[in-house]
This record gives structure tokens, C-alpha cells and sequence, in this order.
């Protein structure tokens, strides 16, 4: 959580931090405006014919598949830079991340194997919604909203829960065979820990030499409201593509 001594109080800081936000907001714009597949959950079209088409217990390529839709998933990336955004020891980031993890795993699965029909653009959307969530979490904003601070852990667990009908929709989108099918989710699933695993080592590389930097603290609030915006306009690109679809 935020702490209230590194809120910008001098208009110079404050006009500065509002021109990163800016940039950075521009540079989301323009990343979800001209890439089709920075969408929550897009997968590209060789990998959809390969899925289409794939019968039989494939457990390399699923793997891959898993690995690369998490590396690639902005919206789980984005997730969990703010959940580790002010996790200092590896326990804490053990702990929300094996949430996160058993969280989407669940989903995933019985989503998938119970052949749950989401809207994949109203899940990515709650998914995008969950990025605003923990940002304004780590800004202290519900202590000063509403006078208490929700349970980190279980509201990790439970958009770990919409992450993971988030992958199930598309696989259920491509229309997986059955022959194989446990085998390859189990296959995909550890392609996704794999992937999360890689997708956080480079998280925590970064801000391990921002935290040195000794620039960390006095940009916190400002990297909050860009992670926001991230948020945001993920909800607002899932939002749009579910009443124009």
C-alpha cells in the first residue's frame, strides 16, 4: 500500500509526474489501438489453426503455447507488477503469486472441462478492471475511500479466478479436440506457470534496479496511475469490442 509521505504535494512534482503519465498513456493508446493482439488474450493465427487442428496428447507444444500466451498477456503482466509493486521480501511474492496462480489454475480447468460460456470480452474486461483495482489498492485510496483495507490475499486469489476464465474462454473459443484434451490443459497450465515464472523474473529484475535507482519511491504514485490507465484502457478496448461484436 501506498504510503501518504510520497503522494506528490509541490505543483512542480505533481506537473512532472503528469507528463510520464501522459507519455505512458500515450504509449498504451497507441500499443492497443495498432496491435490487434494486445488484447487481454489474443492468440495469433498460426497458433489458433494449430490449436483448431491438434488432436491427441501434445504435451511440448501446449506447453509452449501456455508459456507464450502468458509472456505475452498484457493484462497478466500488468496484474502482477502491481501485486509485487511493494512486496520486498521473495516470501510475500511467493505467497500472491501462488494465489494468483491456484487462483487461474482452478479456472482454467473446470472453465474449460465444464465448458463455462463467458463473454471473453466482459472476463477481459473484469480482467483489465482488476489492474485499476490493485493499483488504487497499492495507492491506499479504499483506507481514505472507505475508512478499511480489503484482504489483499483472497482479492488476489479472486481475480486469479478471472484470469483464468480469461484462458479458458479462448480455448473454448478454438474448439480444442476432445481426444487429449485433460493432457494438453494440464500441458498448457504448466506452460502458463512457466511462462508467469518468466514474465515475473524480468518484472523483478526491472524494479530491483529501480528500487536502487533511489527514484523508486518518489515515482510510486505516478507508476500507480499509469498502471490505472493501463487498466482502463484494456476495460474500455474489451468493453467496445463486446457491444460492436
Amino acid at each position: 500500500m501506498l504510503q501518504k509521505n510520497i503522494v506528490p504535494h509541490s505543483r512542480r512534482r505533481g506537473f512532472n509526474k503528469l507528463l510520464v503519465f501522459l507519455g505512458l498513456f500515450a504509449a498504451l493508446a497507441a500499443l492497443f489501438c495498432f496491435v490487434p493482439d494486445a488484447s487481454a488474450h489474443g492468440v495469433t493465427a498460426g497458433d489458433k489453426g494449430y490449436i483448431q487442428e491438434s488432436s491427441g496428447s501434445l504435451a511440448i507444444p501446449f506447453i509452449y503455447l501456455g508459456a507464450k500466451h502468458m509472456v505475452t498477456g498484457y493484462d497478466h503482466l500488468l496484474f502482477l507488477v502491481g501485486v509485487v509493486f511493494f512486496l520486498y521480501r521473495f516470501r510475500d511474492v511467493g505467497i500472491y503469486v501462488s494465489l494468483f496462480a491456484v487462483g487461474h489454475t482452478v479456472t482454467l480447468l473446470t472453465g474449460t472441462l465444464l465448458k463455462i460460456e463467458v463473454s471473453a470480452y466482459l472476463i477481459d474486461a473484469i480482467i483489465g478492471f482488476s489492474i485499476v483495482y490493485k493499483a488504487l489498492d497499492n495507492m491506499g485510496a479504499y483506507q481514505r475511500w472507505f475508512g478499511f483495507q480489503p484482504n489483499t490475499k483472497i482479492a488476489t486469489l479472486v481475480f486469479g479466478l478471472f484470469h483464468g476464465f480469461g484462458l479458458a474462454t479462448k480455448i473454448l473459443d478454438y474448439k480444442v479436440s476432445s481426444d487429449g484434451l485433460i493432457p494438453n490443459l494440464i500441458s498448457f497450465n504448466i506452460g502458463v506457470e512457466l511462462g508467469q515464472l518468466m514474465g515475473l523474473a524480468m518484472i523483478l529484475i526491472a524494479m530491483g534496479f529501480w528500487r536502487r535507482s533511489g527514484d523508486f519511491m518518489r515515482h510510486a504514485y505516478a507508476a500507480q496511475v499509469v498502471l490505472m490507465a493501463g487498466g482502463f484502457l484494456l476495460v474500455g478496448y474489451q468493453l467496445t469490442g463486446f457491444f460492436i461484436s
